[in-house]
């Protein structure tokens, strides 16, 4: 196995020489200036395999979305689609249907042989907050190619809720990899073997492209509670706020059908909160990302948050195996879903090494580690 710093001036040794980077490895980052701001980063900012990136202290309210190419930068693109400029200092709403873009307090300073992946928090993904990272010179969401030397932005659109954010919150997150290491499914065939990677208690698990996670519309509970429609006309969130909402004020229950169709119709344009019947486990030295939508299973989209960090659903963090949750819309026309129904996939990449944070352990801000149908936790259970 290599011994060599991924940075000359760092001595850190990798145990694998391609794979994602672990949360001592961003630590390290940030003390070499490959990751800075002018407010210091944080602990908390640090995840097991990722970097949560703070929101700047303006927003800008533009006409649409927008990917400003190989030649420009976002401010270029700006001077043409800017509506409107506001702070955030003191914070300010974010309203449903509108499409805003945030400097971030956090700018790159890659290697070239570092590259980065962003997706929206758990919390974000949860409340269908759809947000994406945005670099200068970029060509596509949600990537930071190679080398990158510059500074990220924060793409915002409320989907169902109007929220509340402040300079300082924290939206979406990104991950870094060194390399471009192979997903291969004969890894996630032994992994499976050899560690469970999911447990759905009955059937054969399916691994092609992916490990396979389906809908669970079936719960015997008491109450049969399989899932959550949002409403529509709802008052603000403030995403920095814990356990502040009452759940009946933005969500009605979705409960397990009584006929003969275990299956569920998903309204166009309308927000699910559903489980999957498999429980996840992510190895401690892997990490976990669901592949958001496929046109192959249904006009709808799975997963808007879709990534899953080493330990999540782990015995070693208290995990012993959890379930997905499953943020769901569906598009164009209604569809429907049923039991069972596979509905995205689970692509497990390897960590260049084992994180010193675990998800679920040690101290780690873990909110959904053993979550059953939850909710963001932004609502009091």
């Amino acid at each position: 196995m290599p011994t060599q710093s991924m940075f000359p001036e760092l001595a850190t040794p990798l145990i694998r020489s391609t794979g994602i980077l672990a949360s001592q490895t961003l630590l390290e980052m940030a003390t070499a200036g490959k990751i800075s701001s002018d407010l210091p980063i944080t602990d908390s900012q640090i995840q097991p395999a990722s970097l949560d990136l703070r929101l700047g202290a303006v927003a800008y309210r533009v006409q649409a979305s927008f990917l400003p190419g190989p030649s420009s930068t976002i401010h270029d693109k700006l001077k043409s689609l800017e509506m409107h400029k506001f702070s955030l200092t003191d914070g300010a709403v974010l309203e449903k249907g509108c499409v805003y873009i945030v400097p971030l307090q956090e700018t790159l300073n890659l290697n070239s042989s570092i590259s980065g992946t962003a997706n929206p928090k758990s919390s974000t993904g949860r409340i269908d907050v759809f947000t994406r990272l945005l670099t200068d010179f970029t060509s596509e969401f949600e990537t930071v190619q190679a080398g990158y030397q510059g500074p990220l932005y924060a793409e915002i659109s409320p989907r169902t809720f109007s929220i509340v954010v402040r300079e300082g919150s924290t939206l979406n997150q990104v991950r870094f990899r060194r390399g471009t290491p192979a997903a291969a499914d004969a890894t996630m065939r032994r992994l499976q073997e050899t560690e469970g990677l999911v447990n759905k208690n009955d059937g054969p698990i399916d691994i092609k492209n992916g490990v396979a996670i389906s809908v669970d519309l079936s719960r015997n509970t008491e109450n049969n509670l399989v899932g959550y429609k949002a409403k529509q006309h709802t008052s603000l969130i403030d995403v920095d706020k814990i356990a502040a909402c009452q759940i009946n004020d933005y969500w009605d229950p979705v409960y397990k059908s009584s006929s003969k169709n275990s299956g569920l119709i998903l309204n166009p344009d309308e927000f699910y909160i559903l489980m999957s019947k498999e429980y996840v486990t992510v190895p401690l030295d892997y990490a976990a990302e669901m592949r958001a939508y496929d046109t192959k299973v249904g006009e709808f989209r799975v997963h808007y948050a879709g990534f899953f960090d080493p330990g999540f659903g782990h015995a070693e963090s208290g995990g012993q195996g959890t379930r997905a949750v499953l943020e769901v819309r569906s598009h164009d026309v209604p569809f429907l879903i049923e039991d069972g129904q596979t509905v995205c996939r689970l692509i497990y990449e390897q960590m260049t090494q084992i994180p010193e944070k675990i998800y679920g352990a040690g101290g780690v801000g873990s909110n959904y580690q053993g979550q059953a149908l939850k909710l963001s936790k932004h609502f009091k259970s």
